[in-house]
């Protein structure tokens, strides 16, 4: 098993709101991935969807409130764009290279994940199978990050790291985790 757990940072430009933090974890075990997220602050600053009752893949859930989780092929250009929706809808984008002919990855049809919303916080937690895009001797990087979007319409973008001059949660540079 390989993994770690970890905290998000805010891209420094974007600022964030006091008291909040988002921590986690992410494990590989028999080609399976967990991956856990847990905002804590003043969820009443934050637009946090309702869960819907039929999650659906969509696209640009990345202009809300958004979890995301990026892996890459090590020594390769390509790469997987997971995005999670507080109100369960979800989306995985494969890439050819950085940013190179994007498109839904077709195997994955649904992807179930868990949200729990309290009063000073919001967990969201995945299993992924990891066979339907690599082989279990396939060595990953990691990267995680978030967005956040207050009810001011303010967006923060939160990751492992921000090697750029803008959030650009796409650069292998921030891909730090090995799995």
């Amino acid at each position: 098993m390989s993994g770690k757990s970890f905290s998000l940072i805010p891209f420094p430009s974007t600022g964030t709101r006091p008291g909040y933090k988002i921590n986690g974890s992410i494990y590989r075990r028999d080609n399976a991935l967990t991956v856990s997220y847990s905002l804590t602050g003043p969820l009443s600053e934050c637009v946090v969807p309702v869960p819907a009752n039929i999650p659906i893949r969509k696209n640009a859930l990345w202009k809300e409130t958004c979890f995301e989780l990026f892996l890459g092929l090590k020594n390769s250009g390509q790469y997987w764009e997971f995005n999670l929706s507080p109100a369960c809808h979800w989306n995985v984008y494969r890439f050819k290279d950085y940013r190179q002919d994007m498109q839904d990855e077709p195997a994955f049809v649904s992807l179930l994940f868990n949200v729990r919303k309290q009063v000073d916080g919001l967990s969201l937690s995945l299993e992924i199978d990891l066979n339907k895009i690599v082989h279990a001797d396939q060595v990953l990087d990691a990267g995680v990050s978030a967005v956040i979007k207050s009810i001011d319409g303010g967006v923060t973008y939160w990751a492992l790291t921000h090697p750029g001059s803008q959030a650009d949660f796409h650069r292998r540079e921030s891909f730090v985790i090995e799995l």
